[in-house]
């Protein structure tokens, strides 16, 4: 298969991953791109494979791909210089002048997808453990509470699930620090998700040791028959998970001038698109880490 051929099949396998988010399309499309030369891309891919409580063909066959798959500096199929895909100005190490803050990638030829996304501060360029997506963006302000603008960066990754790569720096003691990255996140944020009898799905925090009652009811008779008898009792057991990060958002909530980030989770039932609701988490900065200042979970409205 030529360099053409490849790319065309790189870019099928992305549109059928953001139409279905299916497991097998994240493993053909890390197989082409190390097919490509696209190592780093590729083991990355593998990775947001593994995110999948079932993953296809298997974890273990994932893990095993991931480790033939040698990482080198990454070969683009497009040799195009790297464009500023955002832009903002602050002050980020608090000298009291603002600084020029940019996110810079490669386009993918024929797609929306940026490669090797990396941040920009000055003259200094920090790279993204995850720098590949959809749609980064930029945004200033003070999380830590020093007066000084920090950094946050989304990226869409793309699939169905609507989920995305997030990180915070900050200018800490003289240097540019991470102190938050998504895949911690979703690392520590583990739960358990039941279907009970009587039209109920439990949701167990883990991290926060909560429990959460969803009433089912409003998903309408028809999606109930499926899976309950006619007095409520549950054909056969049921489990469903939370998936990683998919939205971060800064709010002032106290109006102080300091941002939390409320990050939200979505509940996944008998599959991904079985949406019941979202977990929703404030997080603070406490001196040292973002910490849990507290935890919703959201449903969605019925018709009445």
């Amino acid at each position: 298969m030529n360099t053409y051929d490849l790319r065309e099949t790189i870019h099928y396998y992305y549109t059928k991953i953001r139409e279905t988010n299916h497991p097998y399309y994240w493993y053909c499309l890390a197989d082409t791109q190390a097919r490509a030369g696209l190592t780093n891309e590729a083991r990355q891919t593998i990775n947001n494979a593994l995110s999948f409580p079932n993953p296809y063909p298997s974890r273990q066959e994932l893990l095993q791909m991931h480790e033939r798959i040698q990482p080198f500096p990454s070969r683009e199929m497009s040799q195009n210089r790297p464009s500023i895909v955002a832009a903002k100005r602050g002050d980020i190490d608090g000298d009291g002048k603002m600084d020029n803050v940019l996110l810079t990638a490669n386009k993918t030829p024929d797609s929306p997808l940026w490669q090797n996304i990396t941040l920009v501060v000055q003259n200094q360029r920090i790279p993204l453990k995850n720098n590949l997506g959809y749609n980064p963006t930029l945004f200033l302000g003070d999380f830590t509470g020093n007066k000084v603008d920090d950094i946050l960066v989304v990226i869409d990754t793309g699939g169905s699930g609507g989920m995305i790569y997030a990180y915070v720096f900050s200018y800490i003691n003289g240097q540019m620090r991470e102190i938050f990255n998504s895949d911690a996140f979703n690392e520590h944020y583990k739960y358990d998700v039941n279907f009970e009898n009587q039209y109920k799905a439990t949701v167990v925090s883990h991290k926060l040791k909560e429990e959460y009652i969803l009433d089912l009811t409003y998903k309408g008779k028809e999606y109930l028959s499926e899976i309950y008898n006619q007095d409520g009792i549950l054909k056969a057991p049921i489990k469903g998970w939370v998936n990683p990060l998919s939205g971060l958002y800064p709010v002032d909530f106290n109006r102080d001038g300091t941002y939390e980030l409320e990050a939200y989770q979505r509940i996944a039932g008998r599959y991904n698109a079985d949406s019941l609701g979202y977990a929703e988490t404030v997080l603070k900065w406490n001196g040292q880490a973002f910490v849990p200042d507290r935890q919703n979970v959201a449903i969605f409205g019925g018709e009445i």
